[in-house]
């Protein structure tokens, strides 16, 4: 009998009508022949609403009572969900991650999965029940429950359907699937049916919101076929597994976009060996994500470093910037907040070139300036003002011919 592990979102179970609907589509699973694993997210905006309610209570915050927090919102959900399930005749039983057997390290807001002993989770399934098990949540190897973080439900169903063998990993959220463009951007953008895992990638770290980038690493590096639904259709969305070699890939699958980034410039750092080194070790040393990297031509010896950094880090960055440029003879650091990324996806322009000379042409031809560029084998990004990353998508889109 086939296994599939299905993770529904936090909008898939937001309120009682939603998660009986949920609970509807399990049992008909069930009858179709499968069995079934589920992952369960919080209901609707629960964890947003506890990261509020500590902020009201603590400055101060310690990570290891804020991870015992924001997990009790999918505890919640996983004995909602087993009623639900209860009712219509489905035998269950709910899981949190520790129970579930997810191990992580020790890092609290934002732990990884080291290792799944998933028996319980094999034992219920033997016995003909559902596992529900909450998300992005698990036990670290000090013993302590461990949040994965924002967008670890993904993480923990595909860990899940690795450590089971499960034959597929459906993510179940509020859009249909992966399109070509952010529909509120682009109205007419097109459902993709298939992404390689590398396509998926590139997508989730240049701004599609559909998957979490660590989920999808985890299915490529575990071959987990992924299979993105929604739950208010219940229609096929996305599949997302091994590139075909066999067919002709498009030349790009999408056009992507990204806000949530700001750029640093050091300027008037010293042109020698090992300067950038200390910068970026320093910046590593806080945690602080750096994107996309650039050196300007060097001038009487000196040059600037401009970057990219996640918006929750740009104070982080600019601290250290600030701390450590005297000691290694930086001038003025700067930070510049209303710029966005836009980025062109696809396996095909591997192979076809000119790609990166339609994109600059299209976006010369809108007014919209370049301030930064970075490539792969599948992806080209730029930084353009955040007033004219609309545009840029739009007519990107269109010169790509990527519309429905």
């Amino acid at each position: 009998m086939n296994l599939v592990v299905q993770k529904f979102g936090g909008t898939s179970v937001a309120d009682p009508d939603r998660m009986r609907a949920v609970a509807d589509h399990i049992a008909r699973t069930r009858r179709q022949g499968a069995n079934v694993a589920v992952v369960v997210s919080a209901m609707g905006k629960e964890t947003d609403d506890l990261l509020h309610l500590a902020s009201q209570v603590s400055k101060t915050r310690p990570g290891r009572e804020m991870d015992m927090l924001i997990t009790a919102g999918e505890r919640k959900s996983v004995a909602l969900l087993c009623m639900a399930l209860a009712d219509l005749g489905v035998a269950a039983a709910s899981f949190t991650g520790s129970q579930a057997g997810i191990i992580t390290d020790t890092a609290h807001q934002n732990a990884k999965i080291l290792e799944v002993r998933a028996d319980r989770l094999r034992q219920a399934l033997d016995e003909g029940k559902v596992p529900v098990v909450g998300g992005a949540q698990g036990v670290s190897t000090d013993r302590d429950v461990t949040f994965l973080g924002r967008g670890g439900s993904d993480t923990t169903a595909v860990a899940l359907a690795a450590a089971l063998k499960a034959d597929a990993c459906e993510i179940y959220t509020d859009v249909s699937g992966v399109f070509t463009a952010d529909p509120r951007i682009v109205p007419n953008a097109r459902k993709l049916l298939h992404l390689s895992f590398e396509e998926m990638l590139e997508i989730s770290a240049t701004g599609g919101r559909v998957l979490a980038l660590r989920s999808v690493e985890f299915a490529r590096n575990h071959d987990v076929p992924l299979h993105v639904r929604s739950s208010f259709t219940w229609e096929l969305g996305t599949m997302v597994d091994k590139e075909d070699l066999s067919m002709e890939q498009a030349i790009i699958s999408a056009v992507t976009d990204d806000a949530s980034e700001a750029k640093v410039t050091v300027a008037a750092l010293p042109d020698r060996p090992g300067i950038a080194a200390r910068l970026f070790r320093a910046m590593a040393d806080q945690s602080v994500n750096v994107d996309m990297i650039v050196q300007n031509v060097s001038h009487d010896g000196t040059t600037d470093i401009s970057f990219t950094v996640p918006m929750e880090d740009l104070d982080t960055s600019i601290e250290v910037a600030r701390v450590l440029g005297p000691e290694i003879g930086g001038g003025e650091v700067s930070a510049d907040r209303d710029i966005a990324r836009v980025s062109l996806v696809g396996a095909g322009m591997k192979t076809h070139p000119g790609v990166a000379a339609t994109m600059f042409e299209t976006l010369a031809r809108e007014g919209v300036n370049i301030e930064m560029i970075s490539t792969s084998s599948i992806r080209i990004s730029c930084i353009v003002r955040e007033a004219q990353l609309e545009t840029a998508v739009r007519s990107l889109h269109e010169a790509f011919k990527l519309e429905g």
